[in-house]
């Protein structure tokens, strides 16, 4: 053969390699839009009869900025902008990510370190093109590719809240991120591939209250940006829409209409119950950034939004997540000796004996403290048993008490990461479908996120 041929040969090996290559990038990079999935036609929004957008019927309170309060907690902005022990909205919270630390920004009307200085047209332009004050490009972990979908009455509502507030003087730190994440050029080509720019379409094969349901879902509240799993450029995967994602450390669980893995068992009481109150007594109760969501956002929702957000979400096709067994709907033994060998996890049976029994109950479910129940609950049944280590090591003290939400004291000061690994090992063997083996390894990687 000669060298022409074969270098023509090489050549054309090359082309396909590029040309597969490039397939792989377009299929990473081009992914269906959150409500794709509904694969019926939209409508402008001034072309549609219902009002899916703004607050609901059932507010009746008209004064302006009770309706932009209304609509930012139910943008839940003040969970990501506020740092622990610090003024709302006054920015700080670190967030830990693969590339690096990124810290939430002062959206107090402060006008030399917050938002003060900012007029309509910047609040719009952040939210829905990414591009602060002074052109300054935002990483997605603020969710613009959500917000994009907010009417500008909404925006504006919002903003009037907020510059309503006391400014609160306070600059965070600097984001310390990894070359080349620390580029916010970048941002540009990342917003022009995942952020639409584009307000809500109701589609109007579906009812008032399913539009309503995915305006509050996809716009307002971002579930997606929690429950969606991300590609490789982070962008949502809703090719497994609410198949499952991670917050903070937390695993935030599948939210499809899968039977075993979702929430497809699931009836409409338990979910509107659930997000209401963050607890279900069939399902367990919220932790981490979903507890801040219940409390700061949801809880304080009328009975049409959640109704609405309810209707919405159980109409996502099923998604199955292969490593979630469905839980065990079971109460344990009530007598301790029962269910596992005495020998088999001896420093865990002790340290639950002693800080855990009293509320949880050898059973799983105390008729006293209701929200204490494990039994049902997603994270006891989840063999890596993260949301337990968790939910163990930083407890839920911080957040204000209620008959409904969980509220535990946080063990991670006065236990090794030994005993946080024995425990939860423990919890999810005794009260779940399969125990766990998470290491003391793992638990101190978990103590040293935040």
């Amino acid at each position: 053969m000669s060298s022409s041929s074969a270098g023509k040969r090489v050549g054309i090996v090359i082309a396909v390699i590029v040309v597969i290559g490039l397939a792989v990038l377009v299929w990473a990079a081009i992914r269906p839009g959150p409500m794709a999935f509904a694969n019926d036609k939209t409508v402008a929004l001034a072309d549609y009869s219902g009002h899916p957008t703004g607050v609901p019927a059932d507010f009746t309170d008209t004064d302006q900025l009770a309706r932009g309060k209304y609509l930012t907690e139910a943008a839940d902005c003040q969970a990501c902008h506020t740092t622990e022990g610090g003024a709302p909205f006054a920015g700080g919270r670190p967030f830990e990510t693969q590339f690096g630390t990124m810290y939430s920004p002062n959206i107090t009307p402060d006008i030399a370190t917050g938002i003060g200085s900012w007029n309509d047209a910047d609040l719009l332009k952040a939210l829905h093109e990414g591009t602060g004050k002074g052109s300054l490009r935002l990483y997605p972990a603020f969710p613009y590719a959500a917000y994009t979908y907010l009417t500008d009455d909404d925006v504006l509502a919002i903003k009037s809240y907020l510059f309503s507030l006391p400014p609160v003087r306070n600059i965070p730190p600097k984001n310390a991120l990894k070359f080349p994440f620390n580029q916010r050029i970048l941002m540009r080509f990342w917003a022009a591939m995942y952020d639409p720019n584009r307000r809500f379409q109701p589609h109007p094969n579906r009812s008032p209250q399913w539009n309503r349901g995915a305006y509050l879902v996809e716009a307002l509240g971002h579930c997606g940006d929690c429950h969606t799993p991300r590609t490789p450029l982070q962008s949502l995967d809703n090719r497994h829409k609410f198949g499952g994602g991670e917050s903070e450390g937390w695993r935030a669980y599948n939210l499809s209409s899968d039977e075993s893995s979702g929430i497809g068992s699931w009836s409409e009481a338990d979910l509107a119950h659930y997000l209401s109150t963050g607890h279900s007594m069939d399902r367990g109760s919220a932790f981490g950034p979903m507890a801040e969501a219940v409390h700061l956002s949801f809880a304080k929702m009328t009975p049409s939004d959640i109704n609405a957000i309810v209707e919405y979400v159980r109409s996502v096709p099923a998604v199955n997540s292969p490593d979630l067994p469905a839980p065990k709907a079971e109460p344990a033994s009530a007598d301790p000796s029962q269910g596992i060998a005495m020998d088999q996890n001896a420093r865990g049976r002790e340290f639950f004996a002693g800080a855990c029994a009293g509320c949880h109950g050898w059973t799983g479910a105390n008729s006293l403290v209701t929200h204490s129940t494990l039994v049902g609950t997603r994270a006891v049944n989840d063999p890596t048993a993260t949301n337990v280590a968790l939910a163990v090591l930083r407890g839920a003290s911080a957040l204000p008490p209620s008959n409904d939400i969980a509220v535990m004291p946080a063990f991670g000061a006065a236990y090794s990461d030994n005993d946080i690994a024995a425990v939860s090992n423990y919890v999810t063997a005794r009260f779940g479908v399969k125990g766990s083996t998470i290491t003391p390894e793992e638990v101190h990687k978990l103590r040293e996120m935040r």
